[in-house]
């Protein structure tokens, strides 16, 4: 039985809670055990945070008058991140669907209705955004950027001043600091091996080369054949990172380089059982939905038939991997009495995509072929050339054998798309104390970026519901051939287009002190964008003159002819916030936002040659909180409401139809996170949010739309998840040992905005051991999903409505064991 939990937070209850916090502190100042949790929550209390700061300075974490959430380079690694955006996790009012892999995530924001990529999320490093646009088909931020040793904390927005600062992010930001070298030497080795035969090698360097300059490098090498068997690498890459800082009088210089080249296989909807509602309830028999991947030596290299005497070739291990290079300048100063702050980002290389999607449900072989004969029959040039169809047979592409007639087989699109990238961002700033109690900002945000796509979407494979499946050949006895070594569709969409993007925003903002608790703030950006596309345009053939050659009939080739589209837009939007101190380390705030959302380069492809232009997204958000930090109870809490307007979507069908939606949202909800510490060496932290968003405004562009669907959940975002981490340090004679896990409750979501796709809430077990033996040495044993949870994130977005019996969906990765040893010098 499903049990849905409804939770809201109320601030006058966060409110009690923490003054009791604050008076219990006060009654333990004497005892002992008292002063030393004391010391453990010192490191919170004057924690710094950057992100946000419209000023350019840093700001106590507990000051800060919006919602954010830091994580020291320890605490990212107990939180077992599977990836970049499974580290969102710890952010309140954020869920990652990681099921996919190392990247292509769906990343959701409390209130956002994105439904799928990561509209509302920017990835940072060092404060610059890694990619203006926030996702652009098949490429979010996340899937950009690697974890690893260099990096020194991490800091990450919801909603906030982020709107009118950078690239005037409304959602989520996470925003990575790299170490600069300036805490000290460092070396470190790490070797880490785990499930899947992952072999893992990382390292850091850094320090002090010459008064006043710091040096770092740094980086990783990995080879993994990961949780779902796929007979080769599922990860298999490197990155390098390095820093140089040189320090001012009165500021400092960070220049930074980042090369990554890393391969990471990408994973789609698998067959699952359901009952007679549609609802997902386990195995599809002799598929592991926790092991079992479609990929395989047979399904791994491809070629496709692009058009006549062209072709494509597809190595499915390159996955959607990267080949991306990083360099960048954070500079600080003070001149004139002005606080100066510079961040200059460039980003250049190639990012691909090589995958299986998914579309219907597995039919018997017997089954297919019936259908096979319906459909060619209909066909009036294969009649003619070879009269009507009455049987089939059906062959192992390998050539071992006739496949029988009951076995269970599916078709899983070959889907190749490669985009070359570019982006320069720059946002300088000017602050200054120009009269008593007044800190004014004003700066600017200027970015140029571009993608050059190619994509051939559709190559139908028709394969064994198994894993690591084999191919199948299918012919009827009027010589019509259906299944061409495992081919038995066209490409339906292909694309050769080239865009570019300008951004110029402008952005002034005002910090008033009115006293010593009360400080009040404002800010506005302006911002103009500027997208060019060259479209070359396509049109349907047959790839070869055989009209009995059913497989490669009606496809999509591009013609040689382009079009040219342009679109300018303007926005501007706000932020005003007032933060009130109850006591030092306890403070209340409120902040309006109203943000905005810039159409991309796939909103300005989707309305080439018809009147429709993109529109540009109004974000409009509310916000009460209020944070507190003690001795034994740290507490941040915040209650919202969240409306959207003017967001357009699109979804491609099985059949290659492509549906788009126009529509808006509402949304009311809290978000919590915190810590207590009842003993020394004791923690239990806690993070989580309630949300109740319903669609509004809704229109379908297609007929097949109607407006039924206001009012339902907003796709993919349980109304409800938490997350419990206890841990435990044991102090020894010979260092340490710490114990930790985590506890995550992820409550039901609908895959689909008409929700009819249901999934099903699930709970997971993580947890880990480290051991410090001395300052030299650290031992490391971590798991995920230990308890083997079968949980879904996605279902079938190729499809209206639902199916019983069998459905399509992703379920999360089943357990990972990994371990690893450190040595520093």
């Amino acid at each position: 039985m499903q049990r849905h939990y409804k939770f809201v937070l109320s601030n006058i209850t966060i409110a009690i809670l923490a003054l009791s916090n604050q008076a219990h502190a006060q009654d333990q100042s004497a005892n002992p055990a008292a002063l030393s949790k004391s010391a453990d929550s010192q490191a919170e209390v004057q924690q710094i945070v950057v992100t946000g700061s419209a000023q350019g300075r840093g700001i106590r974490k507990i000051d800060a008058p919006y919602s954010i959430t830091t994580a020291s380079e320890e605490q990212i690694k107990e939180a077992n991140p599977l990836s970049t955006a499974d580290l969102f996790k710890i952010v309140p009012g954020v869920y990652a669907e990681t099921s996919g892999g190392q990247t292509g995530p769906n990343i959701e924001v409390a209130g956002f209705p994105g439904g799928g990529d990561a509209p509302y999320v920017t990835i940072q490093l060092n404060g610059a955004p890694i990619y203006p646009a926030p996702t652009l088909s098949f490429m979010d931020n996340s899937s950009l950027f690697r974890l690893d040793d260099t990096i020194d904390h991490m800091e990450a927005l919801v909603s906030g001043p982020n709107t009118v600062l950078s690239n005037g992010q409304p959602g989520a930001t996470m925003n990575f600091v790299l170490k600069t070298g300036e805490n000290g030497d460092e070396g470190l080795f790490r070797a880490t091996v785990g499930t899947g035969n992952e072999r893992r090698y990382d390292g850091f360097l850094g320090g002090k080369i010459s008064e006043g300059w710091y040096a770092t490098i740094g980086g990783f090498y990995r080879t993994d054949e990961g949780v779902r068997n796929s007979q080769f690498p599922t990860d298999d890459g490197y990155q390098l990172t390095g820093t140089l800082t040189h320090k001012l009088d009165e500021g400092k210089i960070t220049i930074y380089g980042r090369t990554v080249n890393d391969k990471n296989l990408f994973f789609t909807a698998i067959p699952v059982t359901a009952n007679s509602a549609g609802v997902p309830t386990g195995a599809f028999p002799g598929f592991n939905p926790l092991t079992g991947s479609l990929y395989g030596n047979e399904t791994r290299f491809f070629t496709l038939q692009t058009g006549p005497g062209q072709s494509q070739n597809i190595d499915m291990s390159n996955g959607r991997g990267i080949n991306l290079h990083t360099f960048g300048v954070d500079f600080t100063q003070k001149i004139s009495g002005w606080d100066v702050s510079n961040k200059l980002n460039f980003v250049s290389g190639d990012v691909q995509t090589n995958a299986f999607f998914t579309g219907g449900v597995p039919q018997t072989m017997n089954s297919y072929i019936a259908n096979a004969i319906t459909n060619a029959n209909k066909n009036t040039a294969a009649v003619a050339a070879g009269g009507l169809a009455t049987t089939g047979s059906a062959t192992y592409s390998d050539g071992s054998g006739t496949v029988a007639g009951n076995q269970q087989v599916l078709d899983a699109g070959a889907w190749y798309v490669d985009k070359q990238i570019r982006s320069t961002t720059d946002e300088l700033k000017f602050s200054k104390e120009l009269i008593k109690d007044h800190t004014f900002t004003f700066g600017t945000f200027l970015a140029n970026y571009s993608s050059h796509d190619i994509w051939y979407l559709g190559n139908s494979t028709l394969m064994t519901a198994t894993t690591n499946p084999k191919t199948i050949n299918v012919a009827l006895n009027n010589g019509a051939i259906i299944s061409n070594k495992g081919n038995d569709g066209p490409t339906f969409y292909s694309v050769n287009d080239s865009y570019t993007g300008q951004k110029t925003a402008f952005f002034v903002a005002d910090q008033w002190k009115i006293n010593p608790a009360l400080t009040l703030d404002a800010g506005l950006r302006s911002e103009r964008q500027t997208i060019n596309a060259t479209l070359e345009n396509i049109s349907s053939q047959n790839i070869d003159t055989n009209p009995l050659h059913l497989y490669n009939q009606n496809t999509s080739v591009l013609n040689g002819t382009y079009q040219s589209v342009q679109q300018n837009d303007n926005a501007t939007s706000f932020t005003v916030g007032a933060g009130y101190k109850l006591d030092k380390d306890l403070n209340i705030y409120a902040r309006i936002n109203s943000g905005h959302l810039m159409p991309q380069f796939d909103d300005i492809r989707g309305d080439a040659g018809s009147s429709v232009t993109a529109p540009v997204q109004g974000i409009h958000t509310y916000e009460v909180g209020i944070k507190s930090v003690g001795p034994v109870l740290s507490l941040y809490g915040s209650v919202f409401h969240k409306v959207f307007t003017g967001i357009q979507d699109s979804q491609i069908l099985s059949s290659g139809q492509t549906i788009w939606y126009n529509y808006g949202s509402v949304t009311n909800g809290a978000l919590f996170e915190g810590a207590w510490r009842p003993l020394t060496n004791l923690q239990l932290a806690f993070s989580g949010d309630y949300e109740d968003g319903k669609y509004s405004g809704f229109q379908g562009i297609d007929s097949s739309i109607g407006h039924s669907d206001n009012g339902n959940q907003l796709q993919r975002q349980p109304k409800f998840q938490a997350r419990l981490t206890p841990s435990y340090r044991v102090p020894m004679d010979w260092g340490s040992i710490k114990l930790y896990s985590t506890y995550s409750y992820i409550g039901q979501r609908y895959s689909d905005i008409q929700n009819q796709q249901v999934l099903p809430a699930y709970h997971t077990l993580d947890g880990g051991i480290v051991a410090e033996v001395g300052d030299k040495l650290e031992f490391r044993v971590s798991g995920t999903n230990l308890t083997n949870t079968f949980g879904l994130t996605e279902g079938d977005n190729r499809i209206l409505g639902t199916t019983s019996g069998v459905v399509m969906a992703r379920p999360i990765f089943g357990r990972a064991i990994e371990a690893s040893v450190a040595y520093r010098f």
